[in-house]
């Protein structure tokens, strides 16, 4: 009887090691798409409260940079919802590749991938002004951005923000004469064309900053060829060469400086440049200007 119990006991624990070893118990595995949601949730999350913050940072009365986050929270939402969308695309294609090995994905070539990565520089710039924009806002470009509105007020001015990406000066005297129909090409071809035809009057003020020495003729030339096609930021100079190009002053007006007047020997109404060093918290930076808008009717529009 007993031995006839344990060989129960021994077919049932058979059986049960069988049935368990064709049944393994499943565990649960988050898919590719699971996971992706999962971060895209905490990436919301964490930009709220970035947002959050942003708001806590600016006074309520202040209603220009509250007009002026308001913007700058929609693109950094706008950013993040694109970033999402193009990552769920990048997975769809991904899977429907493995299931459908006969899909080919399509080549990216070199012009494009020169694109995406000119893009994604832009958009981390663009991430870098909006965090300083929050980190200066009492700091030293709050302050220079009053002194500066205040000496702008005084000529029924204020500034018009121009975009920072080396071209700011040539964009600045661009925005302000229209009727030239110039654009910012032809503005930094002309300047070099006019720098490199009196280099006598240029190429003094211009040393090599490893030597001390006056540029050579090579050097001056280089500098010139930045000048007419790159984004090298200009000075002035530039702005010297530039008031001769065009024949009418230029006058630049800065937050802790006197207005510094180029060309006053050309009539005419001058170019009004507003000179930043503290733009961004990135560097120094050129705007342009507009007549002073009245508050009452922009609260209107």
């Amino acid at each position: 009887m007993y031995i006839l119990c344990q060989q129960r006991t021994t077919m049932y624990n058979s059986l049960f090691i069988t049935q368990t070893a064709l049944h393994p118990v499943m565990e649960e595995v988050e898919t590719q798409e699971e996971l992706l949601t999962k971060r895209h949730r905490k990436e919301k999350k964490d930009l709220q409260a970035k947002i959050q913050s942003m708001k806590n940072a600016v006074p309520k009365n202040d209603k220009k940079r509250r007009k002026q986050l308001t913007e700058e929270i929609a693109k950094l939402e706008a950013d993040l919802s694109q970033k999402h969308e193009e990552e769920f695309r990048e997975l769809k294609a991904t899977t429907d590749t493995k299931v459908t090995h006969y899909v080919q994905m399509p080549r990216v070539t070199k012009a494009q991938k020169r694109r995406d990565k000119k893009a994604a520089q832009e958009k981390e710039r663009e991430i870098r002004i909006a965090e300083a924009e929050v980190q200066n806002l009492q700091g030293v470009r709050h302050q220079e951005g009053l002194k500066l509105a205040q000496k702008l007020a005084q000529q029924k001015l204020q500034i018009k923000e121009i975009s920072s990406d080396g071209h700011c000066m040539y964009r600045a005297i661009e925005d302000q004469l229209p009727e030239l129909i110039m654009s910012v090409k032809e503005l930094r071809s002309r300047t070099a064309e006019h720098m490199r035809s009196h280099a006598d009057d240029f190429l003094p003020f211009l040393t090599n900053p490893s030597t001390g020495d006056m540029y050579t003729t090579d050097e001056f030339e280089k500098y010139c060829s930045d000048v007419e096609y790159t984004a090298a930021w200009g000075g002035q100079l530039e702005l010297r060469a530039l008031t001769q190009v065009l024949h009418l002053p230029i006058e630049v007006i800065q937050a802790d400086s006197p207005t510094i007047k180029i060309g006053e020997e050309y009539d005419g109404e001058p170019v009004t440049l507003v000179y930043m060093h503290h733009a961004y918290g990135l560097g120094e930076h050129y705007n342009s200007v507009e007549r002073l808008k009245d508050p009452a009717n922009t609260e209107d529009s």
